[in-house]
């Protein structure tokens, strides 16, 4: 493998700012999870009406997602950032005050403007990070997702300790929706302007940069729907654990609040772990292989979960969910992300695709479980994983062998997309 160049300045900073950010978005979207059992008490809810709480997530993160794309093709990643941090900020603002005065729809209010904020700002940020990925001539999206998880961490472990000692939701997410503006403050300014804008305009196709039918253009490529579909089956995998996972273990394996915050914890520091080391498994066996084992690894953990009667077979099981879970998005992202041409357009679509987990996981889950339990309703997950393990192929690069080493990439791919691809380390 050659010696990765040298970034300079400007780029180390664009790289620094996107880490911090989604650290920040980890940290804001734990605190949520994790005072969901506190929630769900002070609103005196039942499962089916939480589902339907958690609806207002669903509706503002679709109604970003759908959006962002477009709205990156025509004014570039960093004022997208910038509003869907300031609506993501607001909506932790609303939800603290629905909460504190008990209010459902307070909470499906803030919830949708949360919502609205990370799906904006998350699909410019990928935008943003296959950009850095091309310009470092290294691997970012892992690590960038990593540094999402490294956050759901932290929030988890901030959130368990404030479950123990009863502290007020309210003040909690107030004190979160703080901090994140701060740290939003700073990304913006640190992000160069125009990426996505000037990735569109550099094709060479002029019906392509319009919004839609650019997004929906892309689709026509039989490789990049297969990818779609693997982003959408992983990230349902983690969306569900990230909505219902202490509740799963609450009300399914009987544990406490503080266990169940306990247990989503060790999901998150499992995905953490997985995108910050996944890096040598990548190269060494390449995207495709990685996937499709870590689909299956998930596919273990979330069936222990399901079947086992031990609730302590049942927390070491998510350790597996969370690691098999870790890599499908961002290697997905990145295969979607190769190349110059219509890039921001392909991993504008491939992660609208993986944000649909969003909208139809909660409230979906949620009806389901009012019939069968939340246990069986996870077998969705399950069915989902088994696809994305049988089409995880998608993911060999379409070019010659790249210096990442996919031991499964074809020799016979054309001069463009081997040019394309040598930008990726």
């Amino acid at each position: 493998m050659k010696d990765l160049p040298v970034m300079d300045a400007p780029t180390r900073r664009w790289r620094a700012a996107l880490f911090l950010f989604m650290f920040a978005a980890g940290v804001s979207l734990a605190s949520w999870v994790a005072r969901t059992p506190a929630v769900r008490d002070a609103l005196d809810a039942s499962t089916g009406a939480m589902g339907l709480v958690l609806f207002g997530l669903s509706v503002g993160s679709m109604g970003g997602v759908l959006i962002s794309g477009g709205l990156v093709r025509k004014y570039g990643g960093r004022p997208v950032i910038a509003v869907g941090a300031g609506l993501f900020v607001a909506g932790l603002l609303v939800i603290a005050g629905g909460t504190a005065l008990e209010v459902s729809g307070g909470v499906f209010a803030g919830l949708a403007l949360f919502g609205a904020g990370m799906g904006l700002a998350e699909v410019a940020f990928n935008i943003e990070g296959a950009a850095v990925e091309r310009t470092a001539g290294r691997p970012v999206l892992p690590v960038l997702h990593g540094c999402f998880s490294l956050g759901t961490v932290f929030g988890a472990l901030l959130g368990m300790g404030l479950t123990a000692v009863a502290f007020p939701v309210g003040w909690h997410l107030t004190g979160i929706a703080v901090a994140a503006a701060v740290a939003g403050l700073w990304t913006v300014r640190a992000i160069p302007s125009g990426t996505g804008r000037e990735a569109t305009e550099a094709g060479d196709d002029g019906e392509r940069t319009g919004g839609l039918r650019a997004q929906l253009a892309v689709w026509s490529d039989r490789r990049l729907v297969l990818i779609g579909l693997i982003v959408l089956a992983m990230a349902f995998a983690e969306g569900s654990a990230n909505d219902w996972l202490p509740l799963l273990m609450v009300d399914g394996h009987g544990t406490s609040a503080t266990a169940g915050s306990l247990t989503f914890m060790l999901f998150a520091v499992a995905m953490t772990t997985g995108r910050f080391a996944g890096g040598p498994l990548l190269v060494r066996f390449g995207p495709a292989a990685v996937v499709r084992a870590s689909a299956v690894v998930a596919t273990v953990g979330v069936a222990l979960v399901i079947f086992s009667s031990s609730a302590l077979l049942a927390g070491a099981a998510v350790v597996l969910w969370g690691l098999g879970a870790s890599l499908g998005f961002p290697v997905a992202i990145s295969a979607a992300g190769e190349g110059e041409k219509e890039a921001a357009a392909r991993v504008g679509a491939v992660a609208t695709a993986g944000y649909v987990a969003f909208l139809v996981g909660p409230p979906a889950l949620g009806f389901l479980a009012d019939h069968v339990g939340l246990r069986l309703a996870m077998l969705v997950v399950l069915v989902l994983l088994a696809a994305a393990a049988l089409v995880a192929g998608a993911l060999r690069p379409v070019g010659a062998v790249r210096r990442t080493g996919d031991a499964g990439s074809s020799p016979s791919a054309s001069a463009e997309s081997s040019s394309a691809q040598s930008d990726l380390v």
